[in-house]
């Protein structure tokens, strides 16, 4: 936000964040010498001393068992951009309520001022023993693959970089449902995904897992493909696991014929584009908060369309997978979350849906207290 610009204290989205989201609490009375003994000193040495002798008692005598670190650099916020550290705040504690108000997790906020992926990967795996789990968050790409990789590498702790795996297990989910809803076959498919960022290229991985028979990544330069000049590794590997038929081109080219469109781009795809796709196509605009097309046009050429947007039906939020995957993965003493898992939470959000299954009904409301009680049993099955 320019420095010059006037911002209206009053109005009730700042009188809400006033003072932040998030506050502490206590678990224990506080009330008396002997409550005080107990909580702190003398008895806190005894605790102490028996996790030096066996730190696995920190897991059931401190909060790490249920608390996330919810860390970002600021860099990719939302649909901001890079923001920095201080500005990505209020979206980490809005996170970490969302982890409370729906998995009973506990969160802190993790705000780090460095964009240098070593940095940020020895600050992390410095408080790592304060944490039961890492939530990444609105970390640019290509960085945060590395970044979440390495964590996940030295870390005995569940590393999750949202952005990439909740959308994309939310995407899946959504096309389980579509799917079941035009009774079609994953093999059948041809998807184009637009956007080879974080969220691109964690929904292109579990869509190759879930069997869609092609799939066309595209980035700002057109499609993804084999020989293409200057592909960083992220987009060689995309380029050798995807666009099996070798297409290059434009978006127009990569959606001729394509049964989805999956946009996480920010960018935007024109209608003369969405007229080249196959009958019946499903169209998840994801950008937010402006879509990559207008829901009201992807209509015009496409049976189901989803956005990122809450005032629209077929909302794509997070909020319906990462708590859930959280919450499955400490009650089942996970040490990573494995695809097994996303896969598990992908099919658990589908089926609640299916109950009530409609053209724009094709997964649950973010406030659906079924949700991440459905995923947690799910993801916790499959660990």
């Amino acid at each position: 936000m320019p420095a010059h610009t006037v911002v209206d204290l009053q109005d009730p989205i700042f009188l809400a964040h006033r003072g932040g989201k998030l506050r502490t609490a206590t678990t224990i009375p506080l009330d008396s010498r002997e409550d005080l003994s107990v909580a702190y000193t003398p008895g806190v040495a005894r605790v102490c001393e028996a996790i030096a002798a066996d730190e696995a008692l920190a897991r059931t005598h401190t909060w790490r068992s249920n608390v996330v670190a919810v860390v970002t650099d600021g860099t990719a916020v939302l649909g901001l951009g890079d923001i920095g550290p201080a500005a990505a705040l209020p979206v980490m504690e809005g996170k970490a309520a969302l982890f409370r108000q729906f998995a009973d997790i506990d969160a802190v906020p993790i705000c780090l001022d460095t964009k240098d992926p070593d940095a940020i990967v020895a600050a992390v795996a410095a408080i790592a023993p304060s944490f039961g789990g890492i939530n990444l968050e609105d970390i640019s790409a290509p960085r945060c693959f590395d970044i979440e990789e390495r964590l996940k590498t030295q870390l005995d702790i569940p590393v999750f970089h949202d952005d990439q795996h909740g959308t994309a297990v939310v995407v899946l989910a959504a096309l389980t449902n579509a799917l079941r809803l035009q009774e079609r076959r994953a093999e059948d498919l041809t998807a184009t995904i637009v956007g080879a960022g974080a969220a691109g290229v964690a929904i292109t991985k579990i869509l190759n897992e879930a069997g869609v028979g092609d799939i066309i990544v595209c980035d700002s330069t057109g499609i993804i493909h084999q020989g293409r000049d200057r592909l960083n590794p992220v987009k060689t590997h995309l380029a050798a696991t995807t666009n099996r038929h070798g297409r290059t081109g434009d978006i127009t080219t990569a959606l001729k014929g394509a049964d989805v469109l999956v946009g996480v781009s920010g960018g935007t795809v024109p209608e003369t584009a969405l007229q080249g796709m196959a009958p019946n196509a499903i169209v998840f605009a994801l950008a937010n908060p402006t879509p990559e097309v207008a829901p009201e046009v992807a209509a015009r050429h496409a049976a189901i369309v989803a956005t990122g947007r809450s005032d629209y039906p077929n909302q794509i939020n997070n909020v319906l997978a990462f708590p859930g995957i959280f919450r499955g993965a400490f009650d089942a003493g996970a040490a990573q979350i494995t695809e097994a898992m996303k896969l598990a939470a992908a099919r658990a959000i589908a089926d609640i849906a299916a109950e009530d299954l409609a053209p724009d009904r094709i997964v649950p409301s973010a406030l659906d207290p079924r949700v991440a009680p459905a995923v947690a049993a799910a993801v916790k099955a499959a660990a």
